[in-house]
């Protein structure tokens, strides 16, 4: 499989709630007050606080319809206060402040997720990885048709039961989640393959419910899908589908890109998912082979600004709106076009998307994550000296 084309952000508001109450110490066992039971129509920020099943949490960050009982671990957005009981203050928090800062954007920063592909380039040990890295995610590929409109691995193995799932199950007791690429450059897709977007967000929700998932990435490339504007729609319609029925599950459509911004095809996409009102969490670019650019900073920076412009104009957002919409996935290395991009170089990206508030961070791919310098483009190191998971420390760092 060809190795290109492979392939959220937390905006600071002025807090609305209220502390939780601390009954007086009478005694050693006096219990802290529930805070408000929490609503999943409600918006909370930072330092907000909020009941479920008889426990407060608190808020790190902006966040809606995310059940506390269900994202309280070391990095989701709640933390778990410990057991409550007693009185209730009054309502919860239902919209941002009318004064002060703009409200936050849809989009919800992602952790780092570099692509992890197994079966390709010596696949490493996740808990190695995670343990020498800090990781929190990978993201897998890929998941093509198989049969028709039937999701499988690679397009052959099915969804269970073969390495991309016990790789999965490793990944998460590592301690780190995954978000599935559905299509990439090559193979048979099931945008072409399923003749309708209810079809098709049928299958993206197997997806979805076989591996109880938080996010899909459909990586949407080449002529058979991303120029192929019946295709483009179908996937745009049906991601559309899964956000009604997941509402808490992010959607993320990723394409390729010029040095300054979507081309006419990733241009139409983005008009089409406005058009639509699909709510697409994340427009990721992959800023790479650009025929052997030699700056892939400035190459990066551009393209990335470039999106950010096409999205104020299509959606009317804000500058921190549209960056909070926006993901990169670069090439680590040597790119198939021998553009390099340095250790040093994905640090600085690195820096630039968290300064801008990017939504997610990735690259191709932890396979390649190895020294072997003067080895050219190939599937299990980066074709120039570095240390082993080097990028994707620096990944985990965003």
């Amino acid at each position: 499989m060809r190795l290109s084309r492979k392939i959220a952000v937390v905006v600071a508001v002025a807090a609305v709630g209220t502390a939780a109450a601390v009954l007086p110490m009478a005694t050693s066992s006096a219990a802290v007050a529930c805070a408000p039971a929490w609503s999943a129509s409600a918006v909370y920020v930072k330092d907000n606080v909020a009941s479920q099943n008889g426990h407060n949490y608190t808020a790190k960050w902006w966040t809606q319809g995310e059940s506390p009982a269900t994202n309280s671990s070391q990095w989701a957005v709640w933390i778990d206060n410990g057991v409550c009981g007693g009185t209730t203050p009054t309502t919860p928090p239902t919209t941002p402040p009318t004064t002060g800062p703009t409200p936050p954007p849809t989009g919800t920063k992602m952790a780092a997720a570099p692509y992890l592909y197994p079966g390709w380039g010596n696949p490493p040990a996740p808990a190695t990885v995670v343990n020498a890295t800090g990781i929190k995610a990978f993201t897998m590929a890929f998941v093509l048709a198989s049969n028709g409109c039937n999701p499988a691995w690679d397009g052959s193995t099915g969804l269970t039961g073969g390495a991309h799932a016990s790789t999965i199950a490793a990944i998460r007791a590592a301690g780190a989640d995954v978000v599935p690429s559905i299509g990439g450059w090559s193979g048979n897709k099931l945008g072409p393959n399923c003749s309708t977007a209810e079809a098709l967000a049928g299958a993206y929700q197997k997806v979805i419910d076989t591996f109880q998932l938080k996010a899909i990435d459909v990586d949407i490339e080449n002529t058979d899908e991303f120029e192929n504007y019946v295709v483009a729609d179908r996937i745009v319609d049906a991601l559309k589908i899964i956000k009604q029925r997941n509402p808490g599950v992010k959607t993320i459509l990723t394409f390729g890109t010029t040095t300054t911004g979507p081309n006419a095809h990733g241009v139409r996409l983005i008009q089409q998912a406005k058009a639509k009102n699909a709510n697409i969490d994340i427009f990721t670019q992959m800023p790479f082979d650009f025929s052997g650019h030699a700056d892939m900073y400035a190459a990066t920076v551009g393209a990335t600004e470039g999106l950010k412009n096409q999205l104020k104009s299509v959606f009317g957002y804000t500058d921190a709106q549209a960056y909070a919409k926006i993901g990169i996935s670069g090439m680590n290395g040597l790119s198939d076009q021998q553009e390099l991009t340095s250790v040093e170089t994905w640090t600085r990206i690195r820096d630039y998307a968290k300064s801008k508030g990017l939504a997610r961070f990735a690259f191709w791919a932890v396979n390649r994550d190895r020294g072997c310098a003067g080895g050219g483009v190939v599937s299990n190191c980066s074709g120039i000296a570095q240390a082993d998971w080097a990028f994707t420390k620096v990944s985990a760092g965003f």
